[in-house]
């Protein structure tokens, strides 16, 4: 994203099955940093609500900050599988880029031109907030993903797995 100090860049975790962002993190510079903050914060997220990580599948794009040993590391510390995208396949990672193109009309477009990344930080927490709290998702009924996951996670789940999606970096 644009700014008038320079570029910011974003990382988001996102539930596929509750369209939840876990974790997010913001940076003037594209290194592994940026994707493991946001990855420990959705890590973060769900040990908090005593969630078995073991039964989450990790999928990304091929990005270097995705594939970096100290991110893989993680995930495996986690008990989380990663998946990666295959080369060339746009809808791999559909559901992360759909989450981009929204931000950045919800978001970025609208309420723009930002000084720098002090002002995108306290927007994009804002943003997320509604996100998660407020907007309704047509995915899943038409209800915000905070009420969807309350009830989802309150019946009994078949033996598949959940699926977490990086959105990588904007």
């Amino acid at each position: 994203m644009r700014t008038f100090a320079g570029w910011v860049y974003a990382a988001f975790i996102l539930d596929m099955c509750t369209r939840m962002i876990l974790g997010w993190q913001l940076s003037t510079s594209l290194h592994t940093r940026l994707a493991l903050d946001a990855l420990d914060m959705a890590i973060w997220s769900r040990r908090r609500q005593d969630c078995d990580l073991s039964a989450l599948i990790h999928h990304s794009d091929k990005g270097v900050q995705y594939r970096a040993i100290r991110y893989t590391q993680r995930l495996a510390d986690a008990g989380v599988v990663a998946s990666v995208g295959s080369t060339g396949d746009s809808y791999d990672n559909a559901a992360a880029e759909a989450f981009n193109s929204l931000f950045k009309s919800e978001l970025i477009r609208n309420r723009g031109p930002w000084h720098g990344i002090s002002d995108l930080e306290f927007a994009v927490a804002e943003y997320l907030d509604w996100y998660n709290h407020r907007r309704l998702h047509g995915e899943i009924g038409y209800q915000p993903p905070a009420e969807y996951e309350a009830t989802f996670y309150d019946q009994p789940q078949p033996a598949s797995s959940p699926e977490l999606a990086t959105t990588g970096s904007l």
